[in-house]
This record gives structure tokens, sequence and C-alpha cells, in this order.
């Protein structure tokens, strides 16, 4: 028992001198000379007449110091369980203050990734509205280049057949001769008479009438007409013939011999408006023959057209 609480009183003065130290009361030398001075006190040299006195004294002051021990225990155990205390407030706030740093980084990572796919939709819906627009100009422009490849081709289709059109009017020309079969001569007469060329070689575009010997001009334009003729040779006479536009002599063709064959021809280009009418007349009073042969010939055709 005496040992142990020579042990407490140790322990008081330890924590007495360390609370000193922590106060800022003592130096580390005088730590150590109090601590030393306190041994010498606890164990001074002793003598056998006075070891039975020291007990006695030291019975008597650990008795006495009993209590102050147990304060100073009590207030250390207090100033740890405070030091505890506030580890355990400081640690609880700081895993506060983690947890809410960590949640606001969390927040912002999340509001950074709302805002992303945000941005995200913005631009698929653009680049899907981009991509419609882009559709419908190309469905636009394909449908105007159709639009336009029809019109041109319908347009060349008729424009084709309006050259078709023009080409089968402008493809005008006839040509005959005086005798279908047999030979002999036509005339005289007492007056001019109109030839009607009766056998027909070529009568395109239907516009020379064989049973009246008239040419009628189905459209604007210039002309060329051509005849010929032959006659027999007599004194008193002659073979003349002339073409004839709308009732006026225009050209004339003759020939006169006393006896043997005469020939003779001739021809004129004329600017013709629609419905104008050309032929040949024989002059009053002469002849021309024709036969097999076909030597008395009436033909025209179409230059050009005019506008």
């Amino acid at each position: 028992m005496k040992g142990w609480l020579c042990t407490l009183l140790l322990l008081e003065s330890f924590v007495f001198v360390v609370q000193q130290q922590v106060d800022g009361g003592l130096a580390e030398n005088e730590i150590s000379q109090q601590l030393s001075n306190e041994d010498r006190r606890q164990n001074p040299p002793q003598t056998d007449s006075l070891r039975d006195e020291a007990s006695t004294d030291s019975q008597q002051y650990c008795h006495l110091s009993f209590p102050d021990i147990h304060a100073a225990l009590r207030e250390l155990t207090a100033t740890v369980t405070e030091q505890k205390a506030n580890i355990r407030a400081l640690e609880t706030q700081l895993r506060e203050e983690l947890n809410k740093k960590t949640d606001a980084l969390e927040t912002r990572l999340k509001d950074a990734e709302k805002t992303a796919e945000q941005q995200t939709e913005e631009l698929n819906k653009k680049n899907d509205a981009l991509e419609t627009r882009l559709r419908e100009q190309q469905t636009f422009i394909l449908e105007e280049m159709n639009k336009k490849t029809d019109e041109i081709s319908n347009l060349t289709e008729s424009q084709v057949e309006e050259l078709r059109k023009e080409n089968r009017d402008r493809e005008i020309a006839f040509s005959a001769s005086l005798m279908e079969s047999g030979g002999g001569h036509i005339g005289p007469f007492s007056t001019d008479i109109t030839l009607t060329y009766r056998n027909v070689f070529t009568n395109i575009g239907n516009a020379y009438n064989p049973i009246t010997g008239i040419f009628t001009a189905p459209l604007k334009g210039a002309y060329k007409f051509t005849f010929s003729i032959i006659g027999r040779g007599n004194p008193s006479t002659a073979s003349t013939v002339f073409i004839v536009k709308n009732g006026e002599k225009v050209v004339t063709a003759h020939a006169h011999q006393d006896q043997y064959d005469v020939h003779s021809s001739n021809g004129v280009v004329l600017i013709l408006e629609v419905g104008d009418v050309v032929y040949v007349r024989l002059w009053s009073g002469r002849w021309i023959y024709d036969d097999q042969n076909n030597h008395s010939t009436f033909s025209g055709y179409l230059l050009f057209p005019l506008k």
C-alpha cells in the first residue's frame, strides 16, 4: 500500500509539472530540477533511527495528498474526454464540410452533365433541322430539274413537231407534162387558153391542180417556176406560151421556123402570198406539140417560206 501511494504521489507531481510546462510556467531544466528535488524529498538518506519516523511521515503525507491525486486524475480525465470530444467534433465538422463539398461537386457535375446533354440535344435538333432542310432543298431542286427536263423535253418534242409540220408545209413541188398518152398539137385557138398539164410527175403538197392547170400557193414564200415547149416547123404558125400570176403575164417562151421542130423554155422566181395562183397560157393563133416523150412541161417548187 505504501508503494502504491508513493507511485500516486509521483504521478501527481509529474502531472503538476507537465501542466506547468503546458501553461508556460517552467522550463525544461526547472522541470528536471523539481523532479530531482521531489525524488530526494521522497527518498532522503535515512538512518535506522529515522526510518520509522520517515515511514510515519510518508504515510501521513500520502494520506493527506490522496484527494488531490484523485482531483488531478479527474481533471486529466476530463481534459482527455474534452479533447476526444473536440476531436470528434472536428472530425464531424471536417466530414460534414467534405460531404458538402462532395455534394456541391456532384451537383456541379450533374449540372454540367445536364447542360452538356441539353447542348447535345439542341445540336442534334439543329442537325436534324439542317438535314431536313437539306433534304427538302434537294427534293425541291430535283423536282425543279425534273420539271425543267420535262418542259425541255416537251418543248423539244413540240418544236420538232412544229419543224416537221413546217417542213411538211415547206415540201411544195410539182412537175407535169401536157399529154397523158398519145401525141399531137394543141391549138391554134382564136383566144388565149390556159394549158392543163395532165401528166403529173410530182405534186408534193398538192398545190397544183392537173384538172385546171393552176398552181395555188399554200404559204407565203419564194417560188421557182419553169416551162418548156416544142413546135413543128410551119411558115404561118409559131409556138408561144407565157406564165401568168394572178391574171398578169409574167414571162414568155416563143419559137418559130418554117420547117423542123422548134424548142423554147423560160423560168421565173415569184414572191407569192397565200392563195396566189400561177399558170401557163397558150397565145391565141399559136400551137404547141407534145407526145409520149414529154416535150412540153410545167414545173414549180418552193425555194423558202417568208414571214
